[in-house]
């Protein structure tokens, strides 16, 4: 018996990397699967639509279910499609897994329009439109009568939640991804759908080419050595976190080879007060006390 069976999850950006890996992962463990990838190289151009086929050829080769969707996830109709096939495929959904996103960095003195509009309209809205029309479905489901016990997993990034410099496009869509998993989850419990998120720290595409990390994610050279860095280490919190018995919401967590940890959102702590309104000076000569010095 697998942690995962019964279960229908459509996963996006499943072509290659940490999405392969969970689409592999999910197979294994009983769930049926929808691959999703428009199979675009790592700055999002062009397109490989048989990088989709091929993963589910690997899972139909080992016994499991799949079906490929080579849908634009920031496209209104495809992502209506992309839920339309698992529902049509398998006859329910269960998991929305949005993995799919792009680089392109620069500097922020040095980045184009078209490079911050790209980045952010792929992971942003590429999170959005998946997640509305499952969303939909599962809110029509539980409006019928039908019990619902679903789950989104959402992909951030420590770049995105602690800072990276040369990210400032990919770093504030994956923030942004992190407040849209609070507050879906907020909307969604209602109706049966919990929703968390993941910051992967893995060997991909995109962290050999992020700056400061090409060189450290490397395999090591030791076969025998844990390898922290081996994308299918992030796949079984997503799978954890997608299973019928799981009760976690509206969290986010840092996962890297054995270590997951929990993210503290954005908090208050320290507090100025005074019994009316601030003087310019005076609040610029308090300010620095609520900064921890450092």
């Amino acid at each position: 018996m697998g942690s995962l069976d019964g279960r229908v999850a459509v996963i996006t950006g499943a072509g290659r990397g940490i999405g392969r890996e969970h689409a592999l992962l999910f197979a294994a463990e009983g769930a049926k699967v929808v691959v999703n990838d428009l199979g675009g190289s790592l700055d999002g151009s062009g397109g490989d639509r048989s990088a989709a086929q091929q993963v589910v050829d690997e899972i139909t080769a080992m016994g499991g279910d799949a079906v490929a969707s080579t849908d634009d996830i920031t496209d209104w109709d495809g992502g209506k499609r992309l839920v339309d096939t698992a529902v049509e495929a398998f006859g329910d959904l269960h998991v929305l897994v949005n993995n799919a996103g792009i680089l392109r960095d620069k500097m922020l003195v040095n980045m184009s329009e078209a490079e911050w509009d790209a980045v952010v309209h792929v992971h942003l809205k590429g999170h959005f439109v998946p997640t509305r029309h499952a969303a939909g479905y599962w809110r029509e489901r539980a409006k019928a009568g039908h019990e619902v016990n679903a789950a989104i997993v959402n992909t951030s990034s420590t770049s995105g939640l602690l800072g990276n410099p040369g990210q400032a496009n990919y770093g504030a869509a994956k923030a942004g991804i992190g407040a849209f998993t609070i507050i879906c989850a907020q909307e969604l419990g209602r109706y049966g759908v919990r929703v968390n998120a993941i910051a992967p720290a893995a060997r991909t595409r995109m962290t050999e080419q992020t700056p400061g990390l090409s060189d450290i994610v490397a395999k090591p050279h030791d076969p025998g050595t844990f390898d922290v860095w081996d994308p299918a280490n992030i796949s079984p919190l997503v799978a954890a976190l997608s299973t019928a018995s799981c009760t976690i919401t509206g969290r986010a967590f840092f996962v890297q080879g054995g270590q997951v940890r929990l993210f503290q959102p954005w908090t208050m702590t320290e507090t100025l007060e005074k019994h009316g309104r601030w003087d310019v000076a005076e609040l610029a000569a308090q300010l620095p006390s609520l900064v921890p010095a450092g």
